[in-house]
């Protein structure tokens, strides 16, 4: 979840997007960017994509929320989609969901 902020809120964000983008964690994490105003207002990602800068499936690293229910949802529903049960015994032996491929 990420909330409004400025300069290091948005190289935290960076960051993640690009550790996901590479594929460079063990397992799926959810971006939510927390208010829809504040964050459509500061970044869109569509002209990266229509110059290729990045992949148009890199659009869909975000979503948004504007309620703590609905974030909570969204949360919920992935982690149940992606954490309910580990898909290798690798990641069975190694807990938490930002530890790095080797």
């Amino acid at each position: 979840m990420i909330f409004p902020g400025g300069f290091g809120t948005l190289d935290e964000l960076f960051e993640i997007l690009t550790l996901v983008q590479t594929d460079k964690l063990s397992k799926k994490i959810q971006v939510i960017l927390y208010g829809r105003d504040y964050w459509d207002a500061v970044l869109d990602f569509r002209p990266m994509a229509e110059w290729g800068a990045i992949a148009e499936q890199d659009l869909d690293l975000l979503n948004r929320a504007d309620t703590p229910g609905d974030a909570f949802e969204q949360l919920r529903a992935h982690l149940i989609e992606h954490h309910l049960e580990p898909a290798t015994e690798q990641e069975a032996a190694a807990p938490g969901i930002a530890k790095t491929r080797v």
